[in-house]
């Protein structure tokens, strides 16, 4: 009788060890979010002054609010128009920085809408929405956005404008963003970006 006490007792701490891990280390806790939401993560605990859980409680509402959230397909018509869009946008960056970013902004707004992401007003919603999904591209949005009227200089909009291609490929794209983020018209020399 004692041992298959003590054999009950090892298995239900095995047991509560392996639910710890999954769901506060892995899946659901620290590493599992770093490991979802990369960059976003650190910039979430920043904001909150090196807090991880205050952080990691923000992040696992973000999944909770939206990663159930179904992507709608795009059109083949539609896509092309996007692409046109971007491509628009790309040439007039050299006339009017200012403007193209601001176009950038609101381009990625569309895209997101359309693809089924939160359509509302609040630009941090939606953001937040889209790191759910694209956390290592959405900071590329955050930075077109915030430029787009914050006085940042050339090379700033620029960079912004081209990290913001890799959110736009990965919304556009129903698998991954290809690798070459076609913008070598805004890079330096003659690389890639």
């Amino acid at each position: 009788m004692t041992t298959a006490i003590i054999v009950i007792a090892v298995a239900l701490v095995a047991a509560a060890a392996v639910y710890f891990f999954l769901v506060r280390g892995g899946a659901g806790g620290g590493r599992g979010l770093r490991s979802r939401f990369g960059p976003e993560y650190d910039r979430v605990v920043a904001r909150h002054n090196g807090d991880t859980k205050a952080a990691e409680h923000e992040l696992d509402e973000r999944v909770r609010r939206h990663g159930d959230l179904e992507k709608r397909p795009l059109t083949e018509a539609a896509r092309a128009e996007y692409t046109a869009r971007w491509a628009r946008t790309q040439e007039q960056f050299v006339e009017s920085p200012q403007q193209a970013v601001a176009e950038a902004d609101a381009l990625l707004a569309d895209l997101a809408r359309d693809r089924g992401f939160p359509a509302g007003e609040s630009f941090d919603e939606r953001a937040d929405a889209l790191s759910v999904h694209h956390a290592r591209h959405v900071d590329g949005y955050r930075r077109v956005h915030s430029a787009r009227d914050d006085g940042s200089g050339t090379e700033e909009m620029r960079e912004a404008f081209v990290e913001a291609r890799g959110l736009f490929d990965a919304l556009l794209a129903d698998g991954p963003a290809p690798r070459d983020h076609g913008n070598r018209q805004l890079t330096k020399g003659r690389g890639t970006s």
